[in-house]
């Protein structure tokens, strides 16, 4: 018999799906959000050898980095994505960027199909490196929804492990 995948819940079997999620900036769920790049690490390796080894060569873990996650929103009135690119390049008064406020860390949680909080992931020190405010727009196509992104460098990501396996009903 396969390990259980659920601890709390034994008689789930299926893993949770990819379109109940929420982002949370400063405090608020980010509205509309309709999509989510994945959270991505990568270690890069270090080869060597020393001068006593055998002819091959060893690898041993080098530095990580993290890619950029990219947001995409529906258009609406919540302005939380132009005013937080704002923040870094600092349209009003002189063009200088403002370094207080302009980095955040960013809420990500997976909902199960209830809506409740099942996994979260904390972005750390997140700041807007490219924004989208209004996508391409086109009177031959009325059944198409207005989309907005940012997309969002970082320092890197954690699991919250507080977070446990909510009860099913």
């Amino acid at each position: 018999m396969a390990a259980p995948l659920f601890s709390v819940n034994a008689y789930r079997h299926d893993p949770y799906r990819t379109f109940k999620f929420q982002v949370v900036i400063d405090g608020k769920v980010v509205a509309g959000l309709k999509k989510m790049s994945a959270l991505k690490k990568k270690t890069e390796p270090v080869k060597w050898r020393a001068s006593n080894d055998p002819s091959h060569e060893r690898i041993m873990p080098g530095g990580t980095s993290y890619e950029p996650v990219t947001l995409e929103q529906g258009l609406t009135h919540d302005p939380v994505f132009e005013s937080w690119a704002n923040l870094v390049n600092n349209i009003e008064g002189d063009g200088g960027m403002s370094l207080k406020n302009f980095r955040k860390d960013v809420i990500i949680n997976v909902l199960n199909l209830q809506g409740q909080v099942a996994i979260s992931y904390r972005l750390y020190r997140a700041w807007v490196s490219d924004y989208q405010a209004v996508p391409d727009l086109d009177a031959g196509s009325m059944n198409t929804v207005g989309i907005q992104t940012v997309t969002l460098q970082h320092e890197g990501w954690q699991r919250d492990t507080s977070v446990s396996e909510p009860t099913e009903f």
